[in-house]
């Protein structure tokens, strides 16, 4: 039931995040110069915590699910940036990409230094 219950989650994330990307504008006021990019790397914390719980049911050596949840959310945040590249209002940023790799990146790194 658990392994359902991760995968779902994340699924539902990664829609969320979608459905996010598809608006031409968010309410969010700017608070400070870098805010975007560290809203960013947050969601993607997030989505490595998820992709980390759900691979976790796949794989039993944490490097190999470390660089498997590193990766996919990666390459998610390639397609959530080459997505809103069609969405009037939105801009495709290699930085915003980064930025997502980073956050996820840190979860991941966190989580293999923890091993939860």
């Amino acid at each position: 039931m658990t392994k359902i219950l991760d995968f779902t989650s994340l699924f539902l994330y990664c829609l969320f995040i979608f459905w996010l990307s598809d608006q031409p504008t968010l309410p969010v006021p700017d608070l400070f110069p870098v805010q975007d990019k560290v809203l960013h790397a947050g969601a993607y914390f997030i989505m490595g915590v998820l992709a980390w719980r759900s691979f976790k049911h796949l794989l039993n050596r944490p490097i190999i699910l470390a660089l498997l949840s590193i990766t996919f959310c990666s390459l998610y945040g390639v397609s959530d940036e080459w997505h809103q590249s069609f969405v009037e209002g939105r801009c495709s940023d290699i930085v915003d990409w980064l930025a997502d790799t980073g956050g996820a990146g840190l979860a991941v790194f966190l989580l293999y230094k923890l091993r939860w």
